[in-house]
């Protein structure tokens, strides 16, 4: 996909002395206190920000933060908390401006940070009047929050439209890029892991998927559907039954492509969904009426890691089994140090996916970490996300 990168911009110098309006996500989580108690996006939005002062840029961030009600703002709708870590990392003043939408007065070499964008009404429903004002706030637009480009908004989609300039920023740049690689040129095989608690919620991601992958690994309540369309037992296990025929298309259209899901031989069972509840491993076709099947027994994870050690480019969303619990977190652990220790070029999203990366440490050994989690499954189901299709059009001309 060809767009408009700021860095590039930066690098030929079209940016000294520019007034560049940067979409950051800085969504972060915070305790009832305000704190920040997690503020991996707002380091990750510190590259692009700080490339647009070296460039000698004047300098607008904003983001959205919760879920504000438009035209109404309340303190705990305000960024004040980021923006004060956001002058920890950039060890400068960055000053928090309200009720921007008029005009912003900030100098080259400096940065502000415009207030929760999402309070200004028409911001969802990507109003025109309000994407032309923002427009003409900037000389160059620079979307660098992929963790929202998968919404057309004012902020996301309307100020690329009419902005003098739009552009894509080190973040977003880098997931277009991984992306690219993992499903528009990917090296094979190509293996993708999906799991999770429901069918229902993956079934387009599963079944645009079975088009393009040589290798559908399920887990979790998913696999359960799965198993469900084999013919195999699940007792009282987390399942959609009335979604077997759509498991089966999926089973199907892979295997007449000469590729495959495959199938639990065997599985980690219990009694209740508890921590301490103890774990038994047995062969997918002799669970009982009242087993939960809770992960994927150690033949199925060693077969797993096999291929996956084997393939060219792994796509990872989701883990195979309750890998909270230590005693069914083994099959995710096993996927993980298979992902981790694969030659193969990796991309994994998703929240629970990320838990399990940091739960072992595998950080550095996955390829590619994405920081949507809903835009990363919209890639999945192999749409194009708004964000990324209006900057492809602004760089077309």
């Amino acid at each position: 996909m060809n767009v408009l990168r700021f860095s590039d911009l930066c690098a030929q110098g079209k940016a000294a002395g520019q007034r560049v309006f940067i979409r950051a996500d800085l969504n972060v989580p915070q305790d009832d206190a305000g704190n920040i108690t997690e503020d991996t996006r707002v380091r990750a939005s510190v590259p692009c920000i700080q490339m647009a002062l070296d460039a000698g840029a004047a300098v607008m961030v904003t983001s959205h933060l919760g879920r504000p009600t438009e035209g109404a703002f309340k303190p705990e709708d305000s960024l004040a908390p980021v923006a004060r870590r956001l002058g920890e990392l950039l060890g400068r003043e960055v000053p928090l401006v309200a009720d921007w939408t008029d005009g912003v007065q900030v100098q080259p070499g400096q940065v502000v940070l415009l207030e929760n964008c999402r309070v200004n009404k028409g911001e969802k429903k990507n109003d025109e009047a309000l994407a032309r004002k923002l427009a003409a706030l900037c000389d160059i637009y620079v979307n660098d929050a992929f963790g929202t480009a998968h919404r057309a908004e004012a902020t996301t989609y309307g100020i690329a439209q009419f902005a003098k300039t739009a552009s894509a920023g080190p973040l977003l740049a880098a997931e277009i890029d991984a992306i690219s690689k993992a499903l528009a040129a990917p090296r094979r095989p190509l293996i993708a892991i999906v799991a999770g608690s429901k069918v229902s919620t993956k079934l387009t991601i599963l079944q645009s998927l079975a088009k393009n992958v040589d290798g559908l690994i399920v887990g979790g309540g998913i696999a359960n559907t799965f198993l469900l369309a084999a013919g195999l037992p699940i007792g009282k296990s987390l399942a959609e039954p009335d979604l077997v025929g759509e498991a089966k298309a999926v089973i199907e259209a892979m295997k007449a492509r000469g590729a495959e899901v495959p199938i639990p031989e065997d599985v980690v069972t219990a009694k209740s969904f508890a921590a301490d509840a103890p774990a038994t491993v047995k062969a997918a076709s002799e669970v009982a009426d009242d087993d939960l099947i809770l992960d994927i027994g150690p033949k199925t994870a060693a077969r797993l890691a096999a291929q996956l050690k084997a393939a060219g480019t792994i796509v990872w969303n989701g883990p195979v089994g309750v890998f909270e619990f230590d005693a069914f977190a083994k099959g995710t652990e096993a996927i993980a140090r298979a992902v981790a220790e694969s030659s193969a070029f990796s991309i994994a999203g998703g929240g629970d996916t990320l838990a399990a990366i940091a739960k072992y440490g595998i950080e550095k050994d996955v390829g590619y970490i994405s920081t949507g989690g809903g835009a990363f499954l919209e890639v999945l189901e192999g749409k194009t996300l708004p964000a990324f299709e209006i900057l492809a059009k602004r760089a077309a001309g």
